[in-house]
């Protein structure tokens, strides 16, 4: 049975930019093909909720390969994009040491509940469950349109 929704989708429907790629980069190391973030939607200091998206492109570098004649986005690239969102979230709230990199501890209950067929948004929405100095534990959803696709909660830790 599927979670109840983080956000309502449609509110996002045209929502401005609040951060995009260059200010992503800042926070985030992930370059090239694994900038999985295109952008964030709403951020707030003091709210544990934020939202994010990633456009998928027709030309991605996965695409030859992955499913031919029908392309998904593989779910890892999901849990990864959500990851990417909770990992910017985590350098915006304690200001990570250089030294510092954010990073994957593991990831739970992940449910993937429908097909990301590009090209289009995949809006991803995290709530924080639990943060410390050096690690946090993030409830995560990504939509396409109105569906809901792809839930999971995941670990991360600073190493």
């Amino acid at each position: 049975m599927p979670a109840t929704p983080l956000i309502d989708p449609a509110r996002f429907e045209d929502a401005p930019v609040l951060f995009g790629p260059d200010r992503i980069r800042q926070v985030n190391p992930h370059r090239f093909e694994f900038e999985l973030l295109s952008g964030v939607l709403h951020y707030a200091e003091g709210d544990d909720l934020f939202v994010g998206y990633h456009d998928v492109r027709s030309d991605a570098y996965w695409m030859r390969g992955h499913i031919p004649g029908r392309p998904i986005l593989p779910g890892v690239l999901m849990i990864e994009a959500a990851a990417q969102l909770c990992t910017f979230f985590w350098g915006m709230r304690r200001k990570p040491v250089q030294e510092k990199f954010y990073a994957f501890g593991g990831v739970d209950e992940v449910r993937f509940r429908g097909a990301v067929l590009p090209p289009c948004r995949l809006l991803l929405a995290a709530r924080v469950l639990n943060m410390r100095s050096q690690a946090a534990r993030w409830e995560t959803q990504a939509f396409v349109g109105d569906e809901l696709v792809f839930e999971g909660k995941i670990f991360g830790t600073a190493i």
